[in-house]
């Protein structure tokens, strides 16, 4: 395996890399809480294996020199995850929102969408865009609902969640943009978009096992 000479990208590499090692370290912080309700605890607990595991792999993808041909077959398991985890999120609102019955009868179907707007994603273009118009919409769903219970005051730690999905969002338009920095190493919209979804991660774990607790 032949490293990439990219500086910007090897920043990227690391990033991702630091990212899927926060995930674990929040993973293990929400696994060994308190929680009254184990199902919801494990839900989350898939959300951030998934998260640490594409992690790792852009990390990998992101560290390889283009050419390379296991560059290319890392981004579809990578992508299929992201989309997995993103629907148990969607998941992890609604059960917060409207019970744990309502949740369990929809998660099922809401990650069979996401893996079969993948699939498709992988022969047409169009349905690429409709996978990616999906995890948009899921998100900012999500955000509604959690958004929601922090006004009404419904929940524990929604307002933090609240704001991680928020601080996430942000991060997607920095990756989407061709923003770059430097601060002692050279970042790209990438790398920049990892920095800031390190922070919304660890305001997300936060919330969650504030929710968590008896």
């Amino acid at each position: 395996m032949i490293l990439i000479k990219s500086p910007t990208e090897l920043t990227t590499s690391a990033t991702d890399l630091f990212l899927a090692i926060e995930c674990v370290f929040i993973l293990i912080g929400l696994w060994r809480a308190l929680a009254v309700d184990r199902w919801r605890t494990s839900l989350w607990c898939w959300v951030f294996g998934l998260l640490a595991f594409s992690s790792f792999m852009g990390a990998v993808a992101h560290g390889l020199d283009k050419q390379s041909s296991m560059r290319e077959a890392l981004w579809l398991p990578l992508f299929l995850c992201l989309g997995v985890a993103v629907a148990l999120l969607v998941a992890g609102a609604l059960l917060d929102w409207r019970g744990r019955d309502m949740a369990k009868r929809l998660v099922g179907l809401i990650a069979a969408v996401s893996i079969i707007f993948f699939v498709l994603g992988r022969f047409f273009d169009s349905a690429l865009i409709i996978f990616v118009n999906y995890e948009a919409l899921a998100i900012i769903g999500t955000l509604a609902i959690y958004s929601f219970l922090a006004v009404t005051q419904r929940m524990k730690g929604s307002g933090w969640i609240s704001l991680a999905i928020l601080l996430s969002l942000v991060a997607a338009g920095v990756q989407a943009s061709h923003v770059s920095m430097k601060v002692l190493f050279p970042f790209d919209h990438n790398g920049i978009f990892h920095l800031i979804e390190m922070v919304a991660l660890a305001m997300l774990g936060w919330g969650l096992k504030v929710g968590m607790k008896p």
